[in-house]
């Protein structure tokens, strides 16, 4: 299916590694112009270099190294593509995870730094966005949460709290900024990205597995699915509801997880 984003401009944050930048991936081979980001300029420009080798007709990608919690960093992600391309057409936000740690284990500084990364990062790139793409037909923002905004998760209150806020955003931003520009949100749940692998790879460390394939089975045995998801399957989602072949789909939450939640709604 050709999505028909060949030459529209995009902006994905945390894009180095993980969803982002299987989001990142989808888009570019789709033929859009995609902005990049990532705190480690060593890993962000290997992962250019890897995008663009997968790019389809003249699509472009451009990195841009920044922290997401820094006001002036998110200014500069914003002006980039509009600076590099005249436009921008697609903001994908992404963020690193904060620590995990049960309730009592968190103090005021992790929750205040949980909400900057989590909350504030989007706030910032959607008031700075939100003009730019609305402009020349209309735009699309989609934000890569988690599922644990519909099912808490064990040892993760931070995310499973903080998350949230992110969702009554995105829901009053496909509102007030209709019908110009979309707004949407995934909800992953466990994919095969590098923090995944990491924590087999220690379990194996530890003697829980005897190779990366047992652990790998393992993580998915309690999916319906009987597997974890394939980084891509959410990159090609977000791709999807980026285009105008999503054109009716706004204000959603839609979960990628194999169906192993226990959510109804």
């Amino acid at each position: 299916m050709d999505l028909e984003l060949d030459g529209n401009v995009a902006l994905v944050t945390a894009s180095s590694r993980g969803l982002g930048n299987a989001s990142a991936r989808a888009l570019v081979r789709e033929g859009a112009n995609v902005v990049i980001n990532g705190r480690d300029e060593t890993t962000l420009e290997e992962a250019a270099a890897d995008l663009r080798e997968e790019a389809a007709g003249e699509a472009e990608v451009v990195a841009v190294p920044g922290d997401l919690t820094s006001a002036d960093d998110i200014e500069t992600l914003v002006e980039t593509p509009i600076d590099r391309f005249g436009r921008l057409d697609h903001l994908v936000t992404s963020a690193g995870g904060p620590p995990s740690g049960p309730f009592l284990e968190t103090d005021d500084e992790d929750w205040y730094d949980a909400y900057d990364l989590l909350v504030m990062s989007v706030v910032r790139l959607c008031r700075a966005a939100a003009e730019p793409l609305a402009a020349d037909g209309g735009g699309t923002i989609v934000n890569i949460t988690s599922r644990s905004v519909k099912e808490a998760i064990d040892s993760l209150v931070l995310s499973n709290s903080v998350r949230m806020s992110v969702i009554g955003l995105e829901k009053t931003l496909s509102l007030e900024l209709a019908p110009d520009v979309r707004a949407n949100a995934v909800l992953p749940g466990s994919h095969e990205t590098s923090r995944i692998r990491d924590l087999i790879e220690q379990a194996i460390e530890r003697g829980e597995y005897d190779s990366y394939e047992e652990g790998l089975a393992d993580w998915g045995a309690s999916n319906p699915l009987e597997r974890i998801g394939d980084p891509m399957e959410l990159g090609n989602t977000v791709a999807f509801l980026s285009s105008p072949k999503s054109g009716y789909i706004n204000g959603q939450s839609i979960v990628i997880d194999g169906g192993s939640g226990g959510s109804n709604l």
